[in-house]
């Protein structure tokens, strides 16, 4: 389910409420249990998939060497024994994916699982020579190489297993492939879902703990060994605070009014919400649920971006954002002399501004203004001819040059190239916080921020002094989250320069 459709419902039903401007202290319980938030690239997910590429690359590189070894020739290797080992890897991936050797649990107890390797290994080798006896190009092919490279892969894969299994162990000795899970709602269906969840430590979830809207004379202060930690406020105040990967709400689907009174304060978190089938009478196919460990749940929300596509986009930014950096030094450089010798102070100036999920970062610009009538809260927004902006400042700022300094922010991982733009933590309209303004606002923290973004290419960048202009922009943000690609990224990026001449408000 897309925010666009929750958001309308709520509205709908009247029961919108957005959070506070600031993230509310957790309560002492939650305090006591928190963990500094976290964005690992290491999720499960992407390392086993790291370990793919690794052990293809490292199994198709043992063909090649003991051919070599074999021949003792220095010509290229035929097409022939190309296809063999490539083959070979290709074969011995999904066998050892079917033979589950992928899962974290196979990699944290190699030697419970170096039978299956074996087996596995075995097997690929029957399936290949069984190929080559029926195209019968088996008398083609080495003997003592096929079981040179056996060996050698046998080898090879037992000592990378016991790599991985060091590193895996380190990342969950972190928690880094811990699934980090608040249970909402209480009562015997949440005891139920606990005790199945526990029962399946492979499925990598850690309950942090309850959060519960009904007051201590309804909720039991303890469920099923985990605490009460606060409200779903609380909730909000606390995964702001600490990393959390997901929530489930065990309340019965027949409680529309508090499911709904709830989804409108958790919707704006970058976090995956479920609801425990448990929870419903319904009873559907199978494939309408999604599952934890063998838990079904009804799938709510998503979080915008997860596992490869944090990867996807992450490397995105970086060699092009480098890739800019390095093109643009001399733009750069020229602008950052024209604002040294145009007007006294700093050529850099930095402001704080909502990053990913509320948490605030230092933005870098080139400054635009006079050093002494700077506005680093962002409480008054420039203006037409606005008599605190410099001469230099009026064309950087028209033409958006002094956002270049950002680049470093996307380079130390606070930016991205693309995204919602990060707005000042004072921002307002009319003298109305942001926030306030706009259901919602929050949502467009579910991702990190951007040097430019779906919003700015369409012509919403500049001064928002309405209402509509601020609402027009959160809604092409939002648009934004919830239609990610690497390719829509793209699309902004060479949308942008376009943009820059012919947005009329940005002064």
């Amino acid at each position: 389910m897309s925010a666009f459709d929750v958001r309308d419902l709520l509205e709908a039903a009247g029961r919108f409420d957005a959070p506070a401007a600031g993230p509310a202290p957790a309560v002492p319980p939650a305090e006591a249990v928190a963990r500094p938030a976290a964005a690992s690239l290491f999720s499960p997910v992407v390392f086993a998939g790291c370990a793919r590429m690794a052990e293809g690359v490292m199994i198709a590189a043992i063909g090649v060497a003991t051919e070599r070894l074999r021949s003792s020739g220095p010509g290229p290797l035929s097409l022939g024994t190309l296809a063999v080992i490539l083959g070979v890897a290709a074969v011995a991936i999904v066998l050892f994916q079917l033979a589950g050797l992928y899962r974290t649990r196979a990699f944290r107890s190699f030697p419970g699982s170096s039978l299956r390797l074996v087996a596995a290994w075995s097997l690929t080798f029957l399936a290949v020579a069984a190929a080559m006896t029926f195209a019968k190009v088996a008398d083609h092919y080495s003997r003592l190489w096929l079981v040179s490279f056996f060996a050698a892969g046998l080898t090879g894969l037992f000592l990378g297993r016991v790599a991985l299994a060091q590193i895996a162990g380190a990342q969950v000795r972190r928690g880094n492939f811990d699934r980090r899970t608040a249970i909402v709602g209480g009562g015997p269906v949440a005891q139920e879902l606990i005790r199945s969840l526990d029962a399946q430590p492979e499925s990598g979830v850690r309950i942090v703990g309850v959060f519960d809207d009904r007051g201590d004379t309804r909720a039991d202060s303890v469920v099923a060994g985990y605490p009460k930690l606060g409200t779903v406020s609380d909730l909000v105040a606390y995964a702001r605070t600490t990393r959390l990967d997901l929530i489930i709400f065990t309340i019965p689907i027949t409680a529309e009014d508090r499911i709904l009174q709830m989804l409108a304060k958790l919707w704006v978190l970058p976090i995956d919400i479920r609801l425990a089938a448990q929870a419903s009478k319904l009873r559907l196919r199978p494939r309408a649920y999604s599952y934890i460990g063998t838990v079904p749940v009804l799938d709510v929300f998503d979080k915008p971006m997860a596992d490869w596509d944090i990867v996807a986009k992450s490397v995105f930014d970086r060699i092009i954002g480098l890739a800019m950096l390095v093109s643009l030094s001399p733009i750069m450089l020229a602008v950052a002399l024209a604002v040294r010798l145009t007007s006294p102070g700093p050529i850099l100036f930095r402001q704080k501004r909502h990053g990913f999920n509320n948490e605030t970062i230092e933005v870098y610009k080139f400054r635009s203004m006079y050093v002494d009538q700077s506005d680093f809260s962002a409480a008054k927004q420039v203006t037409r001819n606005d008599p605190r902006v410099t001469p230099v400042g009026r064309f950087i700022r028209r033409t958006s040059l002094d956002e270049l300094p950002q680049l470093f922010n996307v380079l130390k991982g606070e930016l991205s190239l693309v995204g919602p733009r990060p707005h000042a933590i004072e921002a307002r309209t009319a003298n109305t916080f942001y926030d306030q303004v706009v259901d919602g606002y929050f949502a467009r923290h579910r991702v990190k921020p951007g040097i430019t973004g779906w919003a700015q290419v369409n012509g919403w960048r500049g001064e928002t002094d309405t209402t509509d202009k601020i609402q027009r922009r959160i809604d092409h943000d939002l648009h934004y989250i919830e239609n990610w690609s690497l390719l829509f990224d793209i699309r902004i990026l060479l949308a942008t320069p376009v943009s820059l001449f012919t947005t009329k408000n940005a002064y």
